[in-house]
């Protein structure tokens, strides 16, 4: 997905309240069986990846105001010396050190900092299918609601959906306005249905933010898990997890 093409939930919030803003931390830890690459992309600039052995974690300092913001998991990837390669799942053009958004299936951690009232918004999209279950959550001050997606999503894809390593979203197989809702209103269907019922707190169609976005003071830390506890250790995948 191109960095201008966004859901509403990161169109540019008008900001009326300032305070004095720091860098959030984020902090990403691959609690998964299996190795996984992790990457972060904001519109708004910057970009990074690293390779996360099963334990690993990656520590990231987050400027205030980044918007359009996207943390994910890429699976079986092999990188030269030059970090050039590729991805089964979430390849960001062949790089190890992404620039641009991944491709599909990708579970997202997206969010954007000290918008309209000095406020983070924050979820879990499914908008781009699935890969690897995953939790997004605060870890300081006095915000607590995380958000988690941990069912076996890739052992129950639907079979129009079913993707090498991971579940496609319905936009990606279709691309038609009822899936991908290029223009006016659009509601749920039977495949976001499917994905709703399996993580009902994450982001699941284009317009899903009533039910889906959490909001945090300005200045919060978070924490973004891959396989966190109790979710399948989805050994199919890892299996198939290559080196570098």
């Amino acid at each position: 997905m191109k960095l201008e093409s966004l859901s509403p939930f990161f169109f540019p919030f008008v900001a009326l309240c300032f305070t004095v803003a720091t860098a959030a931390t984020f902090t990403i830890r691959n609690n998964c069986s299996y190795t996984v690459w992790a990457a972060a992309v904001a519109a708004s600039g910057g970009g990074g990846g690293k390779r996360l052995e099963s334990g690993a974690t990656w520590n990231l300092n987050v400027k205030p105001g980044t918007r359009g913001a996207r943390i994910w998991a890429r699976t079986n990837c092999q990188f030269d010396e030059a970090g050039r390669g590729r991805c089964k799942t979430g390849d960001c053009g062949g790089r190890l050190k992404c620039k641009a958004y991944g491709n599909p299936p990708n579970t997202l951690a997206e969010f954007a900092l000290n918008q309209y009232k000095n406020l983070d918004f924050f979820h879990i999209s499914l908008v781009d299918g699935f890969n690897v279950p995953m939790e997004f959550s605060p870890t300081s001050g006095l915000c607590k609601k995380g958000i988690q997606c941990t069912a076996d999503i890739v052992r129950q894809c639907p079979k129009e959906l079913e993707a090498p390593g991971g579940c496609n979203d319905p936009c990606t197989v279709f691309k038609t306005q009822k899936y991908c809702c290029y223009y006016g209103k659009c509601g749920p269907t039977d495949f976001s249905k499917f994905f709703k019922a399996r993580c009902p707190s994450a982001y699941t169609y284009p317009r899903d933010d009533p039910s889906s976005t959490v909001t945090c003071p300005g200045g919060t830390n978070y924490k973004v898990v891959f396989c966190p506890i109790g979710s399948p250790h989805l050994e199919m995948v890892a299996s198939m997890s290559q080196e570098e």
